[in-house]
């Protein structure tokens, strides 16, 4: 027992050494100044005024400055080149303080603010001064520090969130929420875009030139730049420029953000269809072009229907084969020309698609059915937000009523919660009804106006636009005896099996067997 109390007073004896000895050490301080931008209106202090008062602090109370460290670089992330180089200064004994203005100069992310307060536990950091805040290196000092450096995050935080809120409101208000892109300019007293008449005719000439697929990226903006499209500071426009503008959906009169698309309030400077041609050229350009599939149109789209393995793709005097690759053992199928299975697969298109006249009827039809639809949306929301008012109403008579000391506090509160629950039911209710009224047929038109597309193509000389229609409408595609099995999917399978398709089938038949036979038809002998 007496062994353990000598050794309990030689760490103490020893501790209180050290700490003694770090008492007598004299303190030197790094000056740190931080700004998040060049922009003066966004910060309360720039980084002069800083080092003015600090270096003020620093004479008034007679401290040894060893250094004078600035950065202009925004603290919410940890990874400032400048913060961490004193950091590690510190840590090599250069200086053992810190000046700054206030604490969130030195932190507004967890990791810093920890960093530095593990700095002062481990006596690494003896003193931190601010022109704004008290610090003591004391439980309750390092307790405050803290909270200032979660005050700090928390601030960042939140002002990143009104600043989202704000943006989101402005878009669903139908307003351009940033500076202006090329082609607009901003209008300051309405708060939103209108069309630059220098620039725009040459924005929307870019557009034609793409979407017509004939020029690449790099020649558009050769051509375009050269007819004097510039950037709003005057910059020639590069090659990612004309990328971006190509997928930005504010020249067709819609602001994207997050995935989500709002109605803009600005002219647009081309229409949507012009918009999504561009984006077709542009999915059809992206896609990687290798050695390996040059010329090989049916690559990967094809697998035997007698052993299941691949079909693949061979180059025989001068055409082009598809053959069972027989990974799997022998297999009795036989080599197909890839002109002979781009018939096959404009017959399969024309099977499971509908024609133009169909489509037209279909999506008149439609348009018929979403006039009712609203109307009856219409009624339902109407009686919604008069249930939504007459519950208001009765949340103010209620009020009174606990006023007037008609109810009690308990009754009031009871009556009150199950008034908010029912209110809150109500609004999910109609907000519900408005999605669905807007979203209930958009599928049905989506697939007919798809399958009208695919039975254009058919009818097209465009083979990979045919076979890229052919394994969006199903799976399964397999070759068996030089006929193509297809397994349609959805919708596409209902109209496949549609009576109207198998009567536009057997008029196609006899078609095709009339005019065989007049092709092998035989003079009569007079």
């Amino acid at each position: 027992m007496a062994q353990q109390g000598r050794f309990r007073f030689a760490i103490y004896h020893k501790i209180g050494f050290q700490e003694h000895i770090m008492a007598q050490e004299p303190v030197r301080y790094f000056i740190y100044a931080r700004k998040s931008t060049d922009d003066t209106s966004r910060q309360v202090r720039s980084i002069k005024d800083q080092q003015a008062e600090l270096w003020a602090l620093a004479h008034q109370a007679d401290l040894d400055v060893a250094d004078v460290l600035l950065e202009r670089q925004s603290a919410k992330q940890p990874g400032r080149p400048v913060f961490n180089d004193m950091l590690r200064r510190l840590e090599s004994g250069e200086a053992n303080g810190i000046l700054a203005w206030h604490p969130d100069r030195l932190s507004r992310n967890a990791l810093d603010g920890g960093h530095i307060i593990h700095l002062v536990d481990t006596g690494v950091i003896r003193d931190l001064k601010f022109c704004t805040f008290n610090f003591e290196a004391s439980a309750s000092g390092k307790l405050m520090l803290g909270m200032m450096f979660s005050q700090s995050k928390y601030y960042v935080d939140n002002l990143s969130e009104n600043i989202k809120r704000g943006i989101r409101q402005k878009l669903k208000n139908g307003i351009w929420p940033n500076r202006a892109p090329v082609g607009y300019l901003n209008d300051r007293e309405n708060r939103t875009i209108i069309i630059d008449e220098k620039r725009a005719p040459l924005v929307k000439l870019a557009f034609e030139i793409f979407a017509t697929g004939d020029y690449t990226l790099y020649q558009v903006r050769s051509k375009i730049n050269n007819m004097g499209l510039v950037s709003t500071r005057g910059r020639q426009l590069s090659k990612s420029n004309y990328h971006r503008m190509f997928q930005n959906p504010v020249y067709c009169g819609l602001l994207q953000f997050d995935g989500e698309l709002h109605q803009a309030i600005h002219e647009p400077i081309i229409t949507k269809a012009l918009f999504d041609k561009v984006q077709k050229v542009m999915s059809i350009a992206s896609r990687p072009k290798s050695k390996a599939t040059a010329g090989h149109l049916y690559k990967g789209t094809f697998t035997c229907g007698e052993c299941g393995c691949m079909i693949t793709n061979e180059r025989q005097k001068g055409h082009t084969y598809l053959r069972c690759t027989k990974k799997r053992g022998k297999c009795s199928q036989r080599y197909l020309r890839e002109e002979r299975m781009t018939e096959l697969v404009t017959e399969t298109l024309k099977d499971i698609s509908l024609c133009k006249d169909d489509a037209s009827w279909m999506l008149k039809r439609l348009r018929r059915q979403q006039v009712k639809d609203r109307k009856l949306a219409d009624q339902a929301i109407a009686s919604i937000r008069e249930n939504i008012a007459d519950i208001d109403r009765q949340t103010q008579r209620l009020q009174t009523a606990y006023l007037n000391e008609v109810v009690s506090l308990e009754e009031f509160r009871s009556a009150k919660t199950k008034l908010v629950a029912k209110r809150a039911k109500m609004k999910e209710n109609l907000t519900q009804a408005d999605r669905d009224e807007a979203t209930r047929l958009e599928p049905v038109e989506k697939f007919i106006k798809a399958s009208r597309d695919s039975f254009s193509a058919a009818f097209g000389t465009n083979a990979a636009e045919k076979r890229d229609w052919l394994k969006k409408a199903g799976s399964n595609r397999q070759v068996l005896s030089g006929v193509l099995v297809f397994e349609p999917r959805g919708a596409w399978k209902i109209v496949a099996t549609s009576t109207l398709q198998e009567n536009r089938r057997q008029t196609r038949t006899c078609e095709s067997d009339a005019y065989s036979r007049e092709l092998v038809k035989v003079p009569s002998k007079a």
